[in-house]
């Protein structure tokens, strides 16, 4: 059905408000707020009424009022039963994974955020309960695919919980839960480099925005990864080890892959001024 079928902004905006509500019966004071807001017409019962004879007639032709848009309760409802609407879907999928076991769940998850690929009501008109409808499902949907990474991390799907933290980031660089799988699905999946910028990032943003430090998890991660990529090898891996002596978080039995003996700090302190030595170089 086109919305020249429907028979114009308000019959579709009506449309759309009962089907939010699906199931739900919506008087007709609230339909009326909605739809004009604290300024309503002195005939804004009769035009309502009469935006729902003209839906009537384009949903439920010939059915009267025994079609899924029924009178109740002094306002209207449209029925659940005889709707397939997505956003009822996601809500459905998203209460089934909440209650159900990491290998259960995931797939649960992953569909709920199949059906929720596009803004709510995208091509709506700008108006404020649309807007909050808007909101409102997006903080929904990022909710599910936080929780989606979370148990995509739970089952060691590091590469699908990292992608999820990703783009939940995307949505909201403030979310901790998302910056914990991603940094944690890093470090799972053999990427200490990555982790450790996406550290470094979590922490900066955090600070900047929130005036906060990242969870002591995602603390755990970082010095877990530095110390890896420390032993490693090679130039990150001296630099880092270096830098690690410095800030006395290795011990004197500690050092550089592959030293001969135990560093002192003056030591640590001539690895990271030659590397800065040949940073500067290349610089110039």
């Amino acid at each position: 059905m086109t919305p020249k079928e429907l028979g114009g902004p308000k019959q579709r905006q009506i449309l759309e408000v009962l089907l939010l509500r699906l199931g739900t019966p919506v008087s007709k004071d609230r339909l009326i707020e909605l739809l004009w807001g604290d300024r309503p017409p002195a005939a804004a019962l009769q035009n309502l009424e009469s935006y729902v004879s003209v839906l009537r007639r384009g949903l439920q032709p010939g059915a009267g009022r025994s079609g899924p848009l029924r009178t109740a309760n002094g306002g209207y409802v449209m029925d659940g039963s005889a709707v397939d609407l997505d956003v009822h879907r996601f809500e459905l999928l998203v209460e089934q994974a909440r209650h159900r076991p990491a290998d259960r769940a995931y797939p649960l998850w992953c569909a709920a955020l199949d059906l929720a690929v596009a803004p709510l009501l995208e091509n709506e008109l700008r108006c404020e309960w649309v807007e909050r409808q808007r909101e409102l499902h997006a903080a929904r949907v990022l909710e599910a695919r936080v929780s989606a990474a979370e148990t995509a991390l739970e089952l060691d799907r590091h590469g699908e919980a990292v992608q999820h933290a990703r783009t939940a980031l995307e949505e909201d660089p403030l979310h901790e839960r998302a910056w914990t799988v991603l940094v944690l699905g890093l470090e799972r999946s053999g990427r200490p480099v990555e982790g450790l910028q996406a550290y470094d990032r979590c922490r900066r943003v955090l600070d900047q925005e929130l005036g906060c430090a990242p969870a002591g998890a995602v603390q755990a991660a970082h010095a877990r990864m530095l110390r890896s990529t420390a032993a490693a090898g090679g130039e990150l891996g001296q630099l880092l080890s270096a830098l690690l002596v410095l800030h006395g978080q290795l011990g004197d039995t500690d050092w550089i892959p592959g030293a001969q003996s135990p560093p002192a700090r003056e030591q640590a302190a001539l690895v990271l001024q030659a590397f800065l030595g040949r940073s500067l170089g290349v610089a110039a």
